[in-house]
């Protein structure tokens, strides 16, 4: 969420909202969210939300399109799919016309749209941000915080592995429904992680990133118990530990720790100067493990909620 919460009006201001967007309206956004993130250092609309909008309609998803006149001024998602907490969005407005109400226009319409029931993120914690939730009656609820160290020299012990694991790499097509399987085990309290589906794993699988020598298996006689996907931003030199997932059964043996430190390795031998991976702020034993490994914080994603 990145705006400016000043109240005043625009002149032919309009929002609409879409099931689904056309590929000019797709590529207008995608050019707003790249001049919002050359502006504000931080993606305004999560890697998942992202891919929500290039990949088309997603049963329970919306596009918000903010324009004055022809032009787009700013963009809002809202997820509706999960079934016990309050829908999810994301917003943004473009650098060159923030300071005239659109942020507040774009929440209030998420707000009517949700019935006042709402989470919204806002990437990078920046003030602006943090002031037009308090301007919308939200409260601050939850952390996510983006860790990195760098990656040379780099002084964590090749991994050792608890006896009887194996790691490979994932392979497409034949460890999918395996995976899916292990990762909503693993993230059964995660509230994104855990309810990803085919589709979206198809998705990230068809992203430039995607690198399945990268994507690390550890089984078990012949089961898959862990795994760690490792993720490649090459224009900005980092490489993530983009998730990192232990069966409940197999946790407490050192496997998180190893395949921690084999994504690690791997992503060092890219030659990427640094690393990066994302925690909640609460949860603390995992904060702690990351802090031992060299990783300190980089920046804050703050999400607000509506009372409720």
């Amino acid at each position: 969420m990145t705006s400016d919460a000043a109240p005043a009006l625009e002149p032919g201001r309009q929002i609409h909202t879409y099931d689904e967007l056309t590929p000019e309206q797709v590529q207008d956004v995608l050019e707003l969210l790249e001049a919002a993130y050359s502006a504000d250092g931080a993606h305004a609309v999560s890697e998942q939300g992202r891919l929500y909008l290039r990949h088309g309609h997603r049963e329970g998803v919306r596009h918000f399109l903010l324009t004055v006149g022809e032009d787009l001024y700013g963009y809002a998602q809202m997820e509706e799919t999960d079934p016990i907490e309050a829908p999810a969005a994301e917003l943004v407005v473009h650098p060159a016309h923030r300071g005239r109400g659109h942020g507040r226009a774009l929440g209030t319409a998420l707000l009517g749209t949700s019935g006042k029931r709402l989470r919204v993120w806002a990437h990078g914690g920046k003030s602006s941000a943090r002031h037009l939730a308090q301007v919308l009656g939200l409260t601050l609820f939850r952390e996510l915080r983006q860790l990195r160290r760098p990656l040379a020299p780099l002084d964590i012990a090749e991994p050792v592995l608890p006896e009887g694991v194996t790691l490979r790499a994932f392979v497409p097509g034949q460890d999918d429904a395996a995976w899916l399987a292990v990762n909503s085990a693993a993230f059964a309290h995660h509230p994104e992680q855990g309810s990803l589906t085919q589709r979206d794993l198809a998705d990230r699988m068809a992203e430039p990133w995607f690198d399945p020598k990268g994507f690390f298996l550890a089984e078990k006689d012949g089961r898959l118990i862990g795994f760690h996907w490792t993720k490649t931003h090459a224009e900005e030199g980092l490489g993530e530990v983009y998730v990192v997932g232990v069966l409940p059964e197999a946790q407490g043996g050192g496997l998180g720790k190893a395949l921690t430190s084999a994504g690690l390795h791997h992503l060092a031998a890219q030659g990427l100067p640094t690393a990066m991976l994302y925690v909640d702020a609460d949860n603390t034993a995992a904060v702690t493990v990351y802090e031992r490994l060299g990783f300190v914080t980089h920046e804050v994603d703050l999400m607000y909620r509506t009372e409720s």
